[in-house]
């Protein structure tokens, strides 16, 4: 098999390969290229709020009717949510035990770019209620504007609600929406071509500020987040589909293609048609599938939710910040929301921490600086778990919704009416 020099991961190989070079030789010389690395991450912190508002938007609101669809849609949601915070709270337990940030020396940074961080931090009211104050904002698009993560979300579940409870009228809003993602999506894989300058910028400050060490904590956060995933993928996802009735290993060699397609893309989503297919050929309905997946890529990714937590916590053991264990529960809460607000695209993990981050300032964002070398490393497993966590849970809704036949005789029979002469045309129209 020939290797690609034009792709994406080439590149960014290259690119950290140079940077480790410039930072160690020139290291005062690689402290300044920070600022390529700093264009990097504010291309796509302007891309946090329309992103995470438009999936989430698309990811109710494309539900329909949510009396026709309240019990599906429903259970789905819930299953989202517990095996998402399963993810979460796995990601925090390992980054605990293997301490990847720790002993990074991280005192240059800490003189002085951290200090806007921790004083902006100092000027935030904490607490309970003060938390869910913020959440609900003053203005609708004030909270657009301004880039305010929880206010976004909040704006977005309430529209997406009202638009799926409304029905089939709205169906051009939503449309309107998958239109404008779409040119967002577009956007992100603009930003994520500048990715090996990123890259470049970022390790020549890691390698020319922190020391060829820092290299040692990069490596280990990396293994460490493939493990995890793994360990997750077999144990928690392999007992869910062993509880409902299939085998995890079986159903993972039935959707390599999907996941070899993930592999090469980064991108979960670059699967999403043909995963749908799949499905329905597996033996699940077409209204589970239709229902679920689309939705399941805002609410449900498993990778993104192990990276985040782990991301977050490496980063905070980088820069000695000591957190309580209700602070972390509240970052685990933080990180229930934000993680809900990722799209499966390339880079979207990234997007999502910066949103993480910005929403909880007692870990510096400039920490992201850091990682920008070895997500595009890290995507790939992300988007991989993502895949095979929402195929997990389109199985498990339509098994448990009795809407499973693995003769796929219900998607053939809805096909030959859809087909069918004596269906009415305009309604196929």
């Amino acid at each position: 098999m020939r290797f690609n020099f034009k792709s994406l991961t080439f590149q960014v190989i290259t690119a950290i390969i140079i940077g480790i070079i410039v930072g160690a030789l020139f290291p005062e010389f690689g402290v300044q290229l920070k600022v390529l690395a700093d264009i990097f991450i504010k291309l796509i912190k302007m891309l946090i709020a329309p992103i995470i508002f438009l999936t989430v938007v698309i990811g109710i609101g494309s539900m329909g009717n949510l009396k026709k669809v309240g019990k599906i849609g429903g259970k789905a949601l819930i299953y989202f949510e517990v095996v998402s915070t399963i993810a979460l709270a796995i990601g925090l337990v390992v980054v605990h035990l293997v301490n990847p940030g720790q002993g990074l020396d991280t005192s240059a940074a800490k003189a002085g770019d951290v200090s806007a961080f921790t004083s902006a931090a100092a000027e935030t009211e904490h607490g309970f209620v003060p938390f869910i104050m913020n959440i609900v904002p003053e203005n609708f698009f004030g909270s657009l504007a301004a880039g305010q993560l929880l206010p976004v979300l909040f704006c977005a579940v309430l529209f997406g609600v009202a638009a799926a409870s409304i029905g089939d009228p709205v169906k051009p809003v939503i449309t309107l929406c998958e239109q404008v993602s779409e040119i967002f999506f577009k956007i992100i894989n603009m930003v994520m071509k500048l990715s090996p300058i990123g890259a470049f910028g970022a390790m020549s400050y890691t390698i020319g500020n922190f020391g060829i060490e820092s290299l040692k904590s990069l490596g280990l956060l990396m293994v460490a987040v493939y493990i995890t995933m793994f360990l997750f993928i077999t144990f928690v996802l392999g007992s869910i589909a062993k509880f409902y009735g299939f085998n995890i290993f079986k159903f993972i060699a039935y959707i390599k293609e999907e996941i070899f397609l993930v592999v090469g893309t980064s991108s979960s989503e670059s699967a999403l048609p043909s995963m749908m297919r799949k499905l329905e050929k597996y033996g699940c309905s077409k209204q589970v599938v239709g229902l679920v997946v689309p939705t399941g890529y805002s609410f449900n990714l498993d990778g993104t939710s192990i990276y985040l937590s782990m991301a977050a916590m490496f980063i905070a053991q980088a820069y000695d910040v000591p957190m309580s264990i209700w602070q972390q529960i509240t970052l685990l809460g933080i990180l229930m929301l934000t993680s809900k607000g990722a799209a499966g695209v390339t880079g979207s993990g990234f997007i999502t921490l910066a949103a993480t981050l910005a929403a909880f300032p007692m870990i510096p964002v400039e920490g992201m600086a850091l990682l920008i070398g070895v997500d595009r490393f890290m995507s790939e497993a992300r988007a991989v778990t993502n895949l095979i966590g929402n195929g997990v849970a389109t199985v498990v809704i339509s098994k448990s919704e009795k809407e499973f036949d693995p003769t796929g005789a219900h998607n053939r029979e809805a096909e030959a009416e859809e087909a069918s002469p004596s269906s009415n045309p305009e309604v196929i129209a």
